[in-house]
């Protein structure tokens, strides 16, 4: 008979609850990737009843966030350390797999997933802000309010969110190291500027949140050029437009309404070609026209 695994967790389950879920099942992967996911009452375990019924081995049974074994905080003695559920698991993982200790993206995400558990939202800034309601917590929330009848629709959709979640703190933890040690950076009269191949697309906005006034990113590969400045700018880029299509006779220029972008290939126009200027040039031309 194959080997099954099984992960037991609470009815509607919470950040917490999925994040040890998807902790398992995707940094985990040849143990629990096919694991089946079973719904008890808060603190509760899965009865003897069940597991033989489910056909598990009992040791291949583990809790999640419940029970009050080895991946649940709810006991007296570790109520009183900011841990929970997932940075258990996150914990456990990390002693069978060292290299997870040097994953930025997923150190931050268990991080996450701590603070909201020790509802550390309360000290954000202006923490009644409606902005919160969009947080994936709250998300998960909004879906047990919409689907209270379904615990793996929302286990599901919680799953879904951490990998988009993972996906974005990755990119910008990349789109980091590459501000840090990659880049030009020049000066007009709006303020500095920053000049950057690389293929990812996050530098743009970091960079902006870094204080750059205007940014101009190529990517290596595909030759697209995206140009943005800050939205607080004095600025506009509609005569750097209008010098670049007098240059460029084959790429596709997108200029926003707003004037602050002025874009180059995009996933959300599949047709745009991507122009033949060097970033130098592209340089060049902002150096003359903002100076």
């Amino acid at each position: 008979m194959q080997k099954r695994n099984a992960i037991v967790i609470h009815h509607a389950p919470d950040l917490d609850a999925i994040g040890g879920v998807w902790l398992f099942t995707r940094f985990a992967a040849q143990e629990f990737s096919n694991a089946k996911v079973l719904f008890v009452n808060p603190g509760d375990t899965l009865s003897p009843f069940e597991i033989a019924k489910e056909k598990f081995d009992p040791q291949d049974v583990t809790h999640v966030d419940t029970g009050l074994g080895q991946f649940d905080h709810h006991t007296v003695e570790k109520s009183s350390r900011l841990i929970c559920a997932t940075s258990l698991v996150y914990d456990f993982l990390c002693e069978k797999q060292q290299e997870l200790k040097q994953n930025v993206a997923l150190k931050s995400l268990v991080s996450f997933v701590t603070e909201i558990d020790h509802f550390g939202e309360i000290d954000w800034p202006d923490a009644g802000n409606t902005r919160y309601a969009f947080m994936i917590h709250e998300l998960i929330r909004g879906q047990e309010l919409a689907d209270q009848q379904s615990d793996e629709r929302q286990l599901q959709f919680g799953l879904q969110c951490l990998d988009n979640a993972y996906n974005v703190l990755v990119q910008q933890h990349t789109a980091n190291e590459i501000l840090d040690s990659e880049g030009t950076t020049f000066t007009i009269s709006a303020g500095k500027c920053l000049a950057i191949l690389s293929k990812n697309d996050d530098v743009i906005k970091l960079a902006q949140k870094r204080g750059y006034a205007l940014v101009i990113r190529k990517d290596p590969k595909l030759g697209n050029i995206r140009i943005k400045v800050r939205p607080d700018s004095s600025i506009t880029l509609e005569k750097l437009h209008e010098a670049i299509l007098i240059r460029d006779s084959v790429g596709s220029w997108y200029y926003h309404p707003s004037g602050k972008m002025l874009i180059n290939g995009s996933r959300k126009n599949t047709s745009q070609k991507a122009t033949l200027l060097k970033l130098n040039e592209v340089v060049a031309l902002v150096a003359e026209l903002y100076d």
